[in-house]
C-alpha cells in the first residue's frame, strides 16, 4: 500500500506545458531597433501596443532607433565632480579667500579665550 501525500514529485506550476492548456498567445510583431554600435536588437510586442521610439540595446546598453541608417546618439555622461568642484562653481576665489579669513578670524578668537 502507497500511503503519503498525492501530489508528491509534482511541484507548483506542474502539468501539461502546451498552448492548448494556457491558451492562445496573443498575435505579436518583431521590431527592429538598431544601436550606434549597430548591433541589431528585436523585441516583439502585442499586435495592438505601442510601439515606443527607442529601445535600449540588450549588448550593450546604447539607446537604439527604429531606422538603421541613422542610430540614436549615445547619451553624454557628466564627469563626476568633487565637492570642490561644485563649490568653484558657485564662489569666485576673492569670495573664497573672504570666507577662509573670516573663519581664521574666528578660530584664533576662540583660542585666545
Amino acid at each position: 500500500m502507497v500511503g503519503g501525500n498525492a501530489i508528491r514529485g509534482t511541484r507548483v506550476g506542474a502539468g501539461p506545458s502546451g498552448e492548448s492548456e494556457r491558451g492562445e498567445s496573443a498575435p505579436r510583431r518583431r521590431i527592429s531597433y538598431w544601436c550606434a554600435n549597430r548591433h541589431e536588437a528585436q523585441p516583439s510586442f502585442s499586435m495592438d501596443a505601442e510601439i515606443p521610439e527607442e529601445w535600449d540595446c540588450p549588448r550593450c546598453g546604447l539607446p537604439g532607433g527604429q531606422d538603421e541608417k541613422n542610430p540614436p546618439a549615445a547619451p553624454r555622461t557628466e564627469p563626476y565632480k568633487t565637492h570642490l568642484a561644485y563649490v568653484k562653481e558657485r564662489r569666485s576665489d576673492a569670495d573664497g579667500e573672504a570666507i577662509l579669513a573670516e573663519a581664521l578670524e574666528r578660530l584664533r578668537q576662540r583660542r585666545e579665550i
